[in-house]
Parts: structure tokens; C-alpha cells; sequence
């Protein structure tokens, strides 16, 4: 495959090394610089129409390479694009395979932008909120990103962002720590523009992760010493 040829060609021994020892993955990886890899996906981009783009996109993912993963999202990352469909199934495809916070940047930058296309896709992505995979729970916030960035939203964008924050009164305590940080990022992002709203929603977190208060115990349910009187009334001797 010449554009994977391409990319070996742009490798970085060192720099491969110390990113394989951080993704912690047996997945070959070239240590490509973003700069010179987002060159790369801009020629291909322009040089190929939506149907080539797609399946190249689909048999770079499938090398299993780490940058080919990362340029196959990256080939999908476009506002206007019509039909999408493909480009959208391909992303739904490849989500429950991320496995790292760089590919899961890539895929869901290009899945916020088919969402934002088409916000009915929602209903397919808020059950990763629930999802074992911390990179898919991760994926919901990211995807879902442009709703904390908008400045006017319209009020169909308005419920789209209060789903999220309900989401969010979960994620935001997720024991993942990536999780928990892309609720923190969309949480930024949005008191930029409603810092009422996130005032609102951080009093709510706060009331749901506060413990509930222990009743008193009653006189009946306390502990009885080793010489209490046995049910039958006998004491040992």
C-alpha cells in the first residue's frame, strides 16, 4: 500500500520509541510529527473525491498502524460533506476499537463533525456513556464538543447541551482519568459562554456526589457485648 510506504517513510525511530512506551500498545507505531502527518492527510485529501477518500480511510485504519489510525480519522474531518453516510458508518465502526486518548481525539473530532451535520446521530453515541470502554465514554464529550462551544445556540442546540450536562453528572466523577478530564475541557468550554448554567450544574454535581447521611442506630440494632444475655435468655458459664 503506497500511502502506508508513504508514511513509514516519514518515520522517527526515537521519537516512535518514546511514544509507544506512553500509548502503552503493542501497535506499531512510526513517531510521525503532527505537522508533517497533517501535510500528508491535506495531499491525499485534495487529491482523491469522497468515495476514494473513504476507502482509503478504511484500509489505512485496517494496518493497524498508529499514525495510518490517525490519518484515516483525519481524512474525515471536513464541515461539508455530501453524503455522508459512509463516512459516518466508518466511524461507527472503528469507535469501539480506540484504545488511546491520541486516536480517540482523531475519531471523535471526526465524529463531532457528522454529528453536528446531523444531530439525530446523538441517539447512536449517548449510550457510550455507558460504555466499558473509558475511550468511548471519553468519545461522547468530545463528539458533543461544538454544543459548549456555541455562542447562540438555537433551542433545539439548548437541549442537546442539557442532555450532555446530564450525562456529564457521571462522567465528571468517572473513575478514568481521561474521562474525567474531557468533562472538565467541555465544562471550560461552555462557562466561556453560560457561566450561570455551569454555576447550576456544578451545584448539582456536588449535591449527587455528596454522601447521604448514616440514620442514627436504634438502641435494638447495637452491637451486643460477649456477655450480653444469649436470645434465649441463658448467660455462658
Amino acid at each position: 500500500m503506497q500511502e502506508l510506504d508513504r508514511l513509514r517513510d516519514l518515520a522517527d525511530p526515537e521519537r516512535a520509541a518514546r511514544a509507544s512506551a506512553r500509548h502503552k500498545r503493542d501497535r506499531e507505531t512510526l513517531g510521525i510529527t503532527p505537522a508533517a502527518l497533517e501535510e500528508v492527510v491535506a495531499e491525499w485529501r485534495a487529491e482523491r473525491d469522497l468515495d476514494a477518500r473513504i476507502a482509503l480511510a478504511e484500509a489505512l485504519w485496517d494496518s493497524d498502524v498508529h499514525e495510518a489510525r490517525l490519518a484515516a480519522a483525519r481524512l474525515l474531518v471536513q464541515a461539508r460533506m455530501r453524503p455522508d453516510d459512509a463516512a459516518w458508518a466508518a466511524i461507527m465502526d472503528w469507535a469501539p476499537q480506540i484504545d488511546g486518548a491520541e486516536i480517540d481525539d482523531a475519531v471523535m473530532t471526526a465524529a463531532a463533525r457528522r454529528v453536528v451535520a446531523d444531530p439525530t446521530r446523538l441517539d447512536q453515541i449517548t449510550s457510550w456513556a455507558g460504555s466499558r470502554n473509558p475511550w468511548l465514554r471519553r468519545g461522547v464529550m468530545l463528539a458533543t464538543l461544538p454544543w459548549a462551544k456555541m455562542n447562540n445556540p438555537k433551542p433545539e442546540d439548548l437541549e442537546i447541551r442539557e442532555k450532555v450536562l446530564q450525562l456529564m453528572l457521571r462522567l465528571a466523577s468517572d473513575r478514568h482519568g481521561g474521562v474525567r478530564q474531557a468533562a472538565k475541557l467541555w465544562l471550560r468550554n461552555l462557562e466561556k459562554r453560560d457561566p450561570d448554567r455551569v454555576a447550576v450544574w456544578h451545584s448539582a454535581h456536588e449535591a449527587m456526589a455528596a454522601p447521604e447521611p448514616q440514620p442514627e442506630p436504634r438502641a435494638e440494632d447495637a452491637p451486643q457485648s460477649d456477655d450480653a444475655p444469649s436470645p434465649d435468655g441463658d448467660q455462658d458459664l
